[in-house]
């Protein structure tokens, strides 16, 4: 179980695709922050400012990343990464859970 120590929450959370996706802003002393969420069964499009890392915790999902044709299986304990100024789409199979880091 990964835990993150001396961080502070952002109370307000996120929410996009009228609730099916949530998440809450984690912010730590070195001025980084995380978002943690989860995304309900369904097929989103996000966009990026940042560069994303992108590690689900639990639940599966394909992800079709900026360029390419292909879906990627991705499952509780992998991950993958999001080039800054791009969009990428996601199939939510089961309710997943993730932590996304802004690089």
């Amino acid at each position: 179980m990964k835990i993150f120590k001396n961080v502070s929450v952002e109370i307000e959370g996120n929410s996009y695709f009228n609730g099916a996706v949530t998440s809450r802003t984690v912010n730590f002393e070195d001025g980084s922050k995380k978002t943690l969420g989860f995304m309900l069964p369904g097929e989103y499009e996000f966009g990026t400012a940042a560069a994303e890392l992108m590690e689900i915790t639990s639940g599966e999902l394909d992800v079709k990343l900026p360029d390419s044709n292909e879906w990627i299986t991705i499952k509780g304990g992998e991950s993958f990464d999001v080039p800054a100024n791009a969009k990428f789409q996601v199939n939510v199979k089961s309710i997943t859970d993730y932590c996304c880091s802004y690089l």
